[in-house]
């Protein structure tokens, strides 16, 4: 059983001011969808503009902010906001919700391609490699924050978590599972999918078809919110109710552009 380092959640304290990891790992994130959506933007051909790239990762960044927070609130924190509805806007404390956050994109993507005169599936395409690299981030704040932790198990890699009576029990450390399959292998999947051309709407199905395979596995070493819990028996979380959806989106998207295969108009003079 490995020991849980208990990382201040706090990384910077100036007087009132206090920074949090949480925070710093979404900034991260913006900034590494920024840098790649630049990078990507520069390939011969390519349809977009630096300035447009700007934009679109403001667009997404509002998205994923009051979209996801507001999904958690929605889906998990009903308990907490009872409490005091002003803890909604206590972000740094935790409570993002991705299912909210990825309806919060969808908005921001189909607003932004209504506003440059896109087309809303090639921005959706062009925007599916770039949240891998939040996912993984955020998922990393979630272990520092010491949430979300999974199941008892007896496998070595374990993190002993305390349970009501103070108890260690070896845990899975299901925010790392999740930064792994959600963030790491779902950017580098994308990452390479999308450094071809592809047909519309098969990046976005790829993407939602990973995720949802990625946290339906994960969720089920990974202990329901307390207070939800099991939707059904001792098993059907609400991850799974939610990301069942994408699994059936996702694979239908990939049939329908590859029997359809229409050509990406995020490159110019581009056959699939």
């Amino acid at each position: 059983m490995l020991t849980y380092p208990h990382i201040n959640p706090v990384a910077v304290s100036i007087g009132p001011l206090r920074i949090h990891w949480y925070g710093i790992m979404y900034l991260i994130g913006f900034v590494g969808a920024w840098w790649l959506a630049r990078h990507r933007a520069r390939r011969p051909g390519s349809t977009w503009n630096p300035l447009e790239i700007d934009d679109l990762i403001f667009y997404c960044a509002i998205g994923v902010i009051l979209g996801g927070r507001l999904g958690w609130c929605l889906f998990y924190g009903h308990d907490v906001i009872a409490e005091n509805w002003l803890n909604v806007f206590h972000i740094w404390d935790g409570g993002m919700s991705f299912h909210g956050g990825m309806t919060g994109v969808l908005l921001a993507c189909i607003v932004f391609a209504r506003v440059k005169h896109k087309n809303a599936a090639d921005v959706l395409d062009f925007v599916a490699p770039l949240p891998g690299i939040g996912l993984f981030f955020g998922r990393l704040g979630n272990f520092i924050n010491g949430e979300l932790w999974g199941k008892p198990t007896d496998l070595p890699w374990g993190f002993g978590v305390p349970n009501a009576q103070g108890v260690l029990i070896s845990s899975h450390p299901s925010q790392l599972y999740e930064a792994t399959l959600e963030g790491l292998v779902l950017f580098l999947v994308l990452l390479w999918f999308t450094s071809k051309p592809r047909p519309r709407l098969a990046p976005t199905g790829m993407f939602l078809l990973l995720y949802g395979c990625g946290r339906f596995v994960v969720e089920w070493v990974r202990l329901p919110d307390a207070n939800i819990g099991y939707l059904v028996g001792d098993w059907l979380t609400m991850g799974m109710l939610l990301t069942t959806p994408m699994i059936v989106i996702g694979a239908a998207f990939m049939i329908y552009a590859y029997r359809r295969k229409v050509p990406t108009g995020n490159l110019r003079s581009v056959t699939t």
